[in-house]
């Protein structure tokens, strides 16, 4: 009998898999700078030396477990094809915390009359702790994470992933790809001939290595000749400086800060954990078979090391670890993609790479994974219950009308709070309803999923039972908050028009809920 030979550390495909992941991270972290620098005047030097090298060692200690979780997988099954689970920083919750939590608090203590370099201090230490808060709340839900999955049903696992692929990695990332057009367009075609038609190339790289390089090379040249999208400019070059994320208790000054920002911090922590359970059921479908708890945890403990060690951003599984195995990838990109942003951050290399990796280049990869996200959560579910993935679908588009409507840019704060309040006649003002309808739409569709599973199944109690939670979490804010911001609450506590709609919308599930409940006292139809 043959020897078996242990699994590879590192095949062709997982230099695919590395750019990808790579890019994912970098464009995220872009974003962070790009919202506390450019648009609340944060001190960039705060930025890149110190919330950075914390953040990039959150993702080197995730990604070295799930690189030894995906080895310990192949030698256990014998098989040379397992696909390590991507982790990265997460997009939602990233963007929320610069927007939401870090700038504003920023502008707050600035207000308070704190200089600019204390206040900046004081925010980050403040993001320390909110990440200590996030992680802790992972670490306690992990356990559940198994439970969970033999409870929904796939159809609503995967659906409410697919539609928050759909748009918010396809349908964002496709604005900001088209807002460069020749460069965008050329990008995300040629990452579309390599990774989806499978087409050749004339020389020996990866496909997406040499679609960025085109990118890059079109963005700068094009931008340089004059010929570029409006707004092109070319970035000072970062001094290399080794700034090492020591362990430090600054988290635990920033803990009262986080008390006014509590309402979203743990929300956001509550979504990474479904988020979680999502991935672990989408590497399953693609036949990796990672136990739910061990995943959860590894994201956890790589977020409390982030926050520990100067870290504003958490981690998570990405949602796109079939997509990676498409490319090709196996455990050795998840390796790379550690070391080089946890070394790279540390160094100063990561800071460097942000200013520099055009948004209409790194935007394409984001795109394509949430297409390919997509597309599993259909194929990978039974074929009568493709209508409850698509009803999964409908909360993620709310949401991303709520991120477009609520842009200062395009509306005035003051004007959205009078359009929010705002009735016809004809029922809940518009607004506020799509605002509620895209709070918590994560939660929101895993809970439609199930329930019309359980309908198109004939468990009529157990949808009773799913709906009767959503107009339990409906009154709590947990989804369909009144607050814009998708804050938690008490019932008793709302007043005025936030109460009626909370209350108007528990009372839509419980009614549903009281038909299904008598509808399931029928009596089966006799089948001889």
């Amino acid at each position: 009998m043959a020897e078996r030979r242990p699994p590879r550390w590192f095949v062709a495909g997982d230099l695919n898999g590395f750019f990808g992941l790579v890019v994912d991270n970098l464009s995220i972290l872009g974003f962070i700078a790009a919202a506390l620098v450019g648009i609340f005047g944060f001190p960039a030097e705060v930025v890149f030396t110190r919330m950075f090298p914390g953040t990039a060692l959150g993702v080197l200690v995730g990604n070295l477990i799930y690189t030894v979780m995906a080895r310990r997988l192949a030698l256990r099954s014998g098989r040379d094809d397992v696909t390590a689970m991507p982790l990265g920083l997460d997009a939602p919750t990233s963007i929320g915390m610069a927007l939401l939590v870090l700038g504003p608090a920023f502008s707050r203590f600035k207000a308070d009359g704190i200089d600019v370099e204390a206040a900046a201090l004081a925010t980050w230490q403040l993001g320390m702790a909110a990440l200590m808060v996030m992680g802790t709340l992972k670490l306690v839900l992990s356990f559940a994470g198994d439970l969970i999955t033999r409870v929904v049903p796939r159809a609503a696992l995967l659906g409410s992933i697919g539609g928050a692929a759909l748009v918010l990695l396809g349908f964002l990332p496709l604005v900001e790809t088209l807002r460069s057009p020749v460069v965008g367009l050329a990008t995300f075609g040629l990452l579309l001939y390599v990774l989806v038609a499978r087409g050749r190339l004339p020389i020996r790289i990866p496909g997406v290595l040499f679609a960025f390089l085109v990118g890059t090379t079109l963005y700068y040249g094009l931008g340089l000749a004059g010929l570029g999208a409006p707004g092109f400019s070319v970035p000072e070059a970062m001094p290399l400086a080794l700034t090492f994320p020591w362990p430090n208790l600054g988290f635990i000054e920033g803990l009262p800060a986080t008390v006014p920002y509590l309402s979203l911090l743990l929300p956001f922590g509550l979504l990474m954990v479904v988020g979680g359970i999502n991935v672990s059921e989408s590497a399953r479908a693609a036949g990796d078979d990672y136990r739910t708890r061990d995943v959860l945890l590894a994201e956890a403990v790589s977020t409390l090391v982030a926050g520990l060690c100067g870290g504003v951003a958490q981690t998570t599984p990405y949602i796109g670890q079939p997509a990676y195995k498409h490319m090709g990838a196996r455990m050795g990109y998840t390796l790379l993609t550690g070391l080089f942003i946890g070394i790279g951050g540390m160094l100063g290399i990561v800071s460097g790479l942000v200013q520099w990796l055009p948004l209409a280049v790194l935007a394409p990869i984001i795109a394509y994974v949430g297409l390919d996200i997509t597309v599993q959560a259909f194929q990978s579910t039974r074929r009568e219950h493709a209508l409850a993935v698509a009803l999964a679908f409908l909360p993620s588009v709310a949401y991303l009308m709520v991120i477009k409507l609520g842009n200062p840019a395009w509306i005035a704060p003051d004007r959205f709070a009078a359009l929010y309040s705002a009735s016809d006649g004809a029922g809940l003002p518009e607004l506020a309803t799509i605002v509620v309808l895209g709070n918590g739409f994560i939660i929101t569709a895993m809970l439609w999923a199930s329930a019309l599973v359980a309908m198109i199944e004939q468990r009529l109690r157990l949808a009773t039972a799913w709906l009767s939670l959503a107009a339990v979490l409906t009154l709590f804010g947990v989804i369909h908050s009144v607050h814009p911001q998708g804050g938690v609450y008490v019932p008793w506590a709302l007043e005025g028009l936030p109460r009626t709609i909370a209350w108007q919308f528990a009372a839509g599930y419980a009614v549903l809920a009281v038909a299904m409940a008598l509808l399931s006292l029928q009596r089966r139809p006799f089948q001889p």
